[in-house]
């Protein structure tokens, strides 16, 4: 992207996050996906408070480490004001000086409540009296929901290298293997296809193991006729990409294979009801129905879906309660599972795409039940 268009775009974004603050007096975004999102620079959260703090009118203040400035000050894509600090005299006159030169005194500033800390907040409190610092999650969401054709292409690229990576990954696994040694296989396939990083770290269970929905890869050895759960993904330009797939070790039970069609035939019914204008909570219960009507819907104990993109959960979120309608641009998973505690778990995930008519799977890693893991 050239210099260029990155400041015609970050003065898009700019304006829309102006938008999408409302009532608020000035926006504080810290380190995160919405920074980067806005300045095409990655910044990490830290025990250095950053903030880039958003007025109304007029240029954007940064609150910085003198260590961070080289990351952006010949690259910003629109005028910052630096209010920079050092280690040795530490953050609190760099929000001093901020909070007096954009008159933070009294207002009300809008923050990420789920990314900033409270640290940063009361100072913006204590350094601007009477100001309110308040929660704008909601309509900040918005702000990066509709992806553009570089950021589809950024997560179709992620897929593939996450794609190619778990079928090298398979061809390598073998019965005796622990978790976490089937989970460095992967790790290590991913760089190889050119992953730009891990979008999360990745899920790799065994057996039981696998009715944890969010299981931590440990010690136990994979054994014949377990099931074996892979849930991953990598980055591309900082796009994610998150999928799972689930394998049959040998000859499983037949109450396991029947799990398995349930859900697959679940993250179908859920790709099916995926269209624009469609409500997010449908394409939840879509998927929802087909394991309640199987008998296991109180197995199911997650939401459908959630957004992806620079985060790999954002919104829309496909769950109960979510009125949001399905636009073009979306991109979000469709998951469905079932866990039974110490039998074993299936789960089942793919990344659509929601275009001017329906929503295209981005993923393509096949579905149906495969038998891995030779001895």
């Amino acid at each position: 992207m050239t210099q260029l268009l990155a400041e015609s775009l970050a003065t898009v974004r700019l304006a829309k996050l102006r938008q999408l603050g409302g009532s608020a007096d000035v926006i504080g975004i810290v380190a995160g996906p919405n920074l980067t999102y806005l300045t095409n620079v990655a910044f990490h959260l830290n025990e250095r408070p950053l903030i880039l703090l958003v007025p109304r009118e007029g240029d954007p203040g940064l609150i910085i480490n003198v260590l961070e400035i080289p990351k952006i000050s010949e690259t910003a894509p629109f005028p910052i004001r630096f209010f920079t600090y050092t280690d040795v005299e530490g953050p609190l006159p760099a929000f001093d000086a901020a909070c007096k030169a954009l008159n933070l005194a009294g207002k009300r500033i809008g923050v990420e409540g789920l990314r900033m800390r409270v640290y940063e907040g009361q100072m913006l409190q204590h350094f601007a009296p009477g100001a309110i610092v308040d929660s704008i999650d909601e309509p900040l969401m918005r702000l990066r929901l509709n992806k553009d054709d570089a950021e589809i292409a950024a997560m179709r690229k992620a897929i593939a290298v996450s794609e190619a990576a778990l079928a090298a990954t398979l061809r390598a696994v073998r019965i005796g293997m622990t978790e976490l040694q089937i989970a460095n296989i992967l790790l290590n396939k991913m760089a190889e296809a050119g992953s730009g990083g891990n979008a999360f770290d990745p899920i790799v269970l065994t057996g039981p193991n696998t009715a944890l929905p969010h299981g931590v890869p440990g010690e136990r050895v994979l054994q014949d006729r377990d099931l074996l759960l892979f849930d991953w993904g990598t980055t591309c330009e900082g796009y994610a990409a998150d999928l799972t797939r689930t394998f049959a070790v040998g000859l499983i039970s037949s109450e396991l294979a029947t799990i398995y069609e349930t859900v697959l035939a679940a993250n179908e019914a859920g790709i099916r009801a995926a269209k624009p204008g469609v409500a997010a909570q449908d394409v939840d219960r879509a998927a929802r129905k087909v394991i309640s009507d199987a008998g296991y819907g109180k197995y199911f104990i997650h939401r459908t879906g959630h957004g992806l993109g620079l985060d790999s959960h954002e919104g829309p979120y496909m769950r109960e309660g979510n009125t949001q309608l399905l636009e073009p641009g979306m991109v979000f998973t469709v998951e469905p599972g079932i866990y039974i505690p110490g039998v074993g778990g299936v789960r089942i995930e793919d990344d659509l795409l929601t275009t001017d008519t329906g929503a295209e799977v981005l993923t393509s890693f096949p579905k149906q039940l495969q038998v891995v893991g030779g001895a």
